[in-house]
């Protein structure tokens, strides 16, 4: 029991900081608060904050705001949400003379606060709450209310999204606007249901249920972003989109102010915009979602569209795919989805088919300002490219025009006849030309040719796997479908005599990889790329390994899993992976490397929450790492090797953070008098492929230095150079790092969750060699030799030249996301 003298203080201190508002107004000053019985009315007298009990079960009480003048109470936000009064009497809502907003319970206890740091420069602390008749309840300094409000609860909403309310979307922190649905119809607690803005090139809504998407709304396209249709109401309904270098965010208004409307984040999960019916007395909702099947988030798996018109089948493949599960497809289950008939060839002659009327799949990759053309290139000189869309804003009273891209499974595709756009679908020739599905039908075996690109000097066991790939091809074109298990056994017997004699890295037997991996348990998976998935696995002996193990429907055949083992088994250094075994058994192909503790650079560098565990002595560490490991490659090895995918997927981590140079399915080697090579087969990561090789097959040492200076960028900004899309001016990350640089603001590129102790001529130092790497021409660009003396500080850098304009990083002179008619803030707040 609470001593009665501790009881009586309390009560006086709560009566010294929230002293009883006399009489009703639309503020409170400081030091001045509304009772249980009291509320704050705004000047028009539209909106109310006081108390409430929502009428449940409970008899908790809650502060907040709502309608003043409704017949029944629509409450628009909630203050103490998670810290309900149990027991009303002598609560208060005022603000303290430490200038916080509170609200306080009948002994003086703070159950909510807006929590602000005491200004140096406001001596007295004085402050101000006003409700204002947009519903905004402002927290301001009392001498000088010109200023920008303290605190306004527009910035921190529950449920509701009012007119004049902004979702925003941080560029730099990743931060949005969040509304969370009250838990019950008369449960203002925080429920399940989530609705933000996502998206890596502007506004795409979403709602989540927990960590899991509820509902994804169309992307953004310069008209009403949701719901799709308003009815009678579009004519009234005013929408902006404000852009600054930080941020972007997104309001709406009515011509009509005495119009009352509302956007709801209901306990269901259902998103709807509601307007006040003065005759029916009562809220008229108007677009709500989701409440149709095809509404639902990927109801119909990868490669499937679902029909939003309500015919039956609800769910169809895309041309040139079938279900996966064509029994559970029959009985209604689609969350299989779809997969292609046909293999892609990834060899040139893969074409695309257009699909219109689609809201497009999640999970994209963006670029700007690229051609039609040009993105449909950049599509195909990636292998795991499935499909791209392209957009003229034009269509839209925009200005420029966005290329997107899909990597893997397509999902969330709905048949949609608004906001639809046209998506074009990687597939095999064969299959536009209308063969029979299969690839190894006897009817379509003339189009099962293996084209074998080999460089002029490779060493004899790849070349012997060339062989062994092409004979497996001629015999599987005579025999068909029938011998197909004959044709793999013979291609491993081949495979198996080519590697075997390889000296130190042994063949493992396919039951051995089995026990290591738990038969490839999914809670060993650690993840997975474009070639397959990587398991973690522990030998017999007790040694921990990573088990890479190639997908059935990957591009990388036995030349490039010969092209690996051999390459590695030849290579010997401290920041290239070590491979411990390999296997081979029927259409089994598994890599076991030594096990990386830390994955790859990825996983921490483009995590906000890991990436704060590199400072800049790791990050520094990691591209000296990086740029040895290559020059032993191009130079001091026993071969010339040009790697062709460097990226930081394919750097590995140790447990101190040491890199590894990984993956070399790709690699070329050249002979010591070679200078470039061709291939009318382009393969690697979009975003990391140096222009002559991306749009002429051109490769040589200069391709994986140009591939380097991307991932230099990338260590040094924490941002992924293919999704980076900076508002002002610039295509990508690498346009906007020259521009900063030209700017003389260098330092304002490293990544804001490094610590303060770095040395700053390191970071200018990085930056520099980075942008040399990424010029447009091979010729400009430094070797990986100079590199590596510049920074081991061995002389040179003093001398280096200015970096010209990298390659693929035009300049604009207007924004592509914001309408003529858009607002657009290049400094300051709003």
């Amino acid at each position: 029991m609470v001593p009665i003298s501790l009881s009586l203080f309390l009560i006086f201190l709560s009566s010294i900081l929230l002293r009883p508002l006399d009489g009703a107004g639309d503020r409170l000053r400081a030091g001045e608060s509304s009772g249980l019985n009291q509320t704050i009315v705004s000047a028009g007298r539209i909106f109310a904050l006081g108390f409430f009990s929502p009428g449940n079960s409970s008899g908790d009480w809650y502060a907040g705001i709502w309608y003043n003048n409704l017949p029944t109470k629509t409450v628009v936000w909630v203050a103490n949400r998670e810290a309900p009064l149990r027991d009303p009497g002598g609560a208060a809502i005022g603000v303290t003379r430490e200038g916080n907003l509170a609200v306080r319970d009948g002994r003086g206890r703070s159950l909510w606060s807006t929590n602000l740091t005491r200004d140096p420069d406001n001596s007295t602390g004085a402050a101000v709450a006003v409700l204002l008749d947009s519903g905004n309840l402002v927290l301001r300094r009392w001498d000088t209310a010109s200023d920008p409000p303290l605190w306004q609860s527009f910035d921190h909403p529950t449920h509701t999204l009012l007119p004049g309310m902004k979702l925003r979307l941080n560029f730099t922190s990743g931060e949005a606007t969040r509304l969370r649905s009250w838990r019950g119809a008369a449960d203002p607690s925080a429920g399940d249901f989530v609705f933000t803005l996502e998206g890596r090139w502007g506004l795409e809504p979403y709602v989540f249920k927990g960590e899991e998407i509820h509902w994804r709304g169309p992307m953004w396209l310069g008209i009403p972003l949701f719901p799709l249709q308003l009815g009678d109401v579009n004519s009234r309904y005013l929408q902006s989109v404000y852009a600054t270098d930080q941020e972007i965010y997104y309001n709406y208004s009515m011509i009509e102010s005495s119009l009352l409307v509302r956007y709801v984040l209901d306990h269901s999960g259902t998103y709807s915009f509601r307007v006040w019916d003065d005759g029916a007395a009562a809220w008229n909702s108007i677009g709500t979602t989701p409440t149709r099947p095809c509404d639902f988030f990927n109801l119909c798996g990868g490669a499937a569209s679902c029909d939003s018109s309500g015919q039956s089948p609800l769910c169809r493949c895309l041309n040139g795919f079938d279900p996966s599960a064509p029994e559970e497809w029959a009985k209604g289950n689609f969350t299989g989805g779809c997969v292609r008939r046909r293999r892609l060839l990834c060899d040139g002659t893969d074409r695309y088919t257009k699909i219109g009327g689609l809201k497009l799949p999640d999970r994209y990759s963006v670029a700007w300002n690229l051609s039609l053309s040009q993105c449909e290139a950049s599509c195909s000189a990636a292998c795991n490219c499935s499909a791209f869309s392209h957009t003229n804003f034009s269509t839209f009273n925009l200005t420029g025009s966005r290329c997107l891209t899909w990597f893997g499974d397509m999902v969330d595709l709905v048949q949609i006849p608004l906001l639809s756009q046209d998506l074009y679908v990687r597939l095999s020739a064969a299959q536009l030309d209308g063969d029979p599905p299969a690839d190894d039908s006897p009817s379509g075996k003339n189009q099962a040719v293996i084209r074998i690109a080999l460089p002029i000097a490779v060493s004899t066991g790849v070349l012997l796997m060339g062989a062994c790939c092409y004979c497996a091809a001629r015999k599987l074109k005579s025999r068909g479908k029938s011998d197909g298990g004959n044709l793999l056994r013979l291609e491993e017997i081949r495979l198996n005599d080519a590697l075997g004699s390889e000296k130190g890295v042994p063949m493992v037997d396919l039951k051995s990889v089995r026990a290591a991996t738990e038969n490839f348990s999914i809670s060993n998976q650690l993840g997975e790329g474009g070639f397959g998935a990587v398991y973690k696995g522990k030998l017999k002996s007790g040694e921990a390994v990573a088990v890479k193990r190639l997908s059935r429907a990957s591009k990388q055949g036995c030349e490039e899993f010969a092209n690996e083992v051999l390459l590695i088994a030849k290579l010997q250094h401290r920041n290239l992976v070590r491979l411990l075994g390999w296997c081979s058994h029927g259409d089994e192909r598994i890599l076991i490397y030594e096990f990386m503790p830390n994955k790859s650079l990825d996983h921490i560098i483009f995590d906000s929450t890991r990436s704060a565990e590199l400072s800049w002595e790791r990050r520094f560490g990691i591209i000296r790492g990086v740029a040895d490991g290559l020059l032993y490659l191009h130079q001091h090895s026993r071969m010339r090797v040009i790697h062709r995918d460097m990226k930081t997927n394919n750097i590995l981590l140790d447990g101190e953070m040491n890199p590894k140079i990984s993956d070399f399915g790709l690699a070329r080697i050249f002979e010591m008098n070679q200078m470039e090579a061709n291939t009318a087969r382009v393969v690697g990561t979009y975003g990391y492929m140096s222009p002559e090789y991306a749009m002429d097959g051109v490769f040589s040492e200069k391709s994986d230095v140009f591939s380097f200076g991307v991932i230099v960028l990338e260590i040094v900004t924490g941002k992924r150079s293919t999704g980076f899309y900076h508002y002002k001016n610039s295509l990508n990350l690498l346009g906007y790092a020259w521009q900063i640089w030209e700017e003389g603001r260098a330092l304002e590129l490293l990544d804001p969750t490094v610590d303060s102790r770095f040395e700053a001529g390191d970071v200018v130092k990085c930056i520099h060699l980075g942008l040399l790497c990424i010029q447009e021409y091979a010729a400009d660009r430094p070797t990986m030799a100079a590199v590596v003396s510049c920074l081991a500080g061995e002389g040179g850098c003093g001398s280096l030249a200015a970096p010209k304009q990298p390659a693929f990083a035009i300049g604009r002179e207007s924004n592509p996301l914001l309408p003529l008619s858009i607002h657009h803030r290049s400094e300051g707040r709003s």
